[in-house]
């Protein structure tokens, strides 16, 4: 099969087709309704669901690619999990991210897509390392063994956009964002991810009266940065980021703040009266994994991200009007 041609930027009058794996989630749903808000003419969004088709199976791949013939892929989908999830099924995160990560952009590759941005995350630095982490620090030691199996699964994603790009001139590449949180997330008590997960037990213990207990100290530090945040600088680097090298997206080493401070956020949000623990035989994971993001600020040096009592008041409220259709 001939080599793709090699990437450029979009083009005001081109009309092109983006498609968005994993387009129904958390980030998805951000990037859709950023793309509503600021729509240009030729573009053309189509957001994928699981009920798509298995992105694991290079046929089924195959065949949505085949249907809609995207000049650019935005990759989001991905099995994805909270830490005790990802503790207990480390194989499983490995086997199927690889799967569905080498489907997605082999067929980028086949189907001569100009550009693919996939989603990594801030668990694939090492877990040994200096503070601030950046994009150079990316394969610079074993990440930290809580997730080994997604966290290298997700690594790998930044070699293949560097061979893809090196052997036949690909323009793949890849954003890391920090801690996200949002409507549409999945807020599952067991699969969930810290925000939504406490978002979803405040609310449990509210009805019932009862405290809200929160795994661990309380004491481990997160960026955490908004949904629609996230979504508004995803579009920007499909539209106008031009490296190969990942770039990650996130609030600044000073906005990082505790576990302990995000569940008195949430409990405020909530108007949450009764008392909140901390179960400290649980584990706590990763204590920090401060990231810079100074990179973005080159690029993007006014960008104004949400407040985090704003953002999580969002989320609450997104939570509580939706419940009976929340991912739970």
């Amino acid at each position: 099969m001939a080599s793709p041609p090699s990437s450029k930027k979009v083009c005001p009058d081109e009309t092109i087709t983006i498609m968005v794996t994993g387009g129904s989630g958390l980030v998805g749903q951000a990037i859709r309704t950023v793309v509503a808000e600021e729509a240009q003419p030729n573009e053309h969004w189509v957001f994928l669901s699981s009920k798509d088709g298995d992105l694991s199976d290079i046929t089924e791949t195959r065949k949505l690619f085949e249907k809609h013939r995207p000049t650019h892929v935005v990759h989001l989908a991905a099995m994805v999990g909270g830490l005790f999830k990802n503790i207990k099924y480390k194989l499983d995160f490995l086997r199927k991210n690889l799967q569905i990560n080498d489907s997605v952009l082999q067929c980028c590759y086949e189907y001569k897509v100009k550009k693919c941005v996939s989603c990594l995350s801030t668990c694939i630095f090492p877990d040994k390392t200096t503070y601030p982490i950046d994009e150079t620090m990316v394969h610079n030691g074993p990440p930290h063994s809580s997730n080994f199996g997604y966290a290298h699964a997700k690594r790998l994603i930044d070699i293949q956009n560097r061979a893809y790009h090196e052997q036949h001139g690909c323009m793949f590449t890849s954003v890391i964002p920090t801690n996200i949180y949002g409507p549409h997330d999945n807020f599952n008590l067991e699969d969930s991810h810290v925000i939504p997960g406490l978002i979803h037990k405040c609310y449990i213990a509210k009805q019932n009266e009862s405290p809200l207990t929160v795994y661990g100290s309380g004491s481990p530090l997160r960026q955490f940065i908004y949904s629609k945040d996230l979504a508004k600088l995803f579009v920007w680097v499909l539209r106008h980021y031009e490296e190969i090298d990942p770039i990650i997206l996130s609030v600044g080493e000073e906005d990082e703040i505790s576990i302990k401070d995000v569940a008195l956020m949430i409990t405020e949000a909530m108007e949450f009266k009764q008392e909140v623990k901390f179960d400290t035989s649980k584990s706590d994971g990763q204590h920090k994994k401060t990231a810079s993001n100074a990179k973005l600020r080159s690029y993007l040096p006014d960008f104004q991200f949400t407040d985090p009592k704003q953002g999580i008041r969002e989320a609450v409220e997104w939570f509580c009007s939706n419940y009976d259709t929340a991912r739970k």
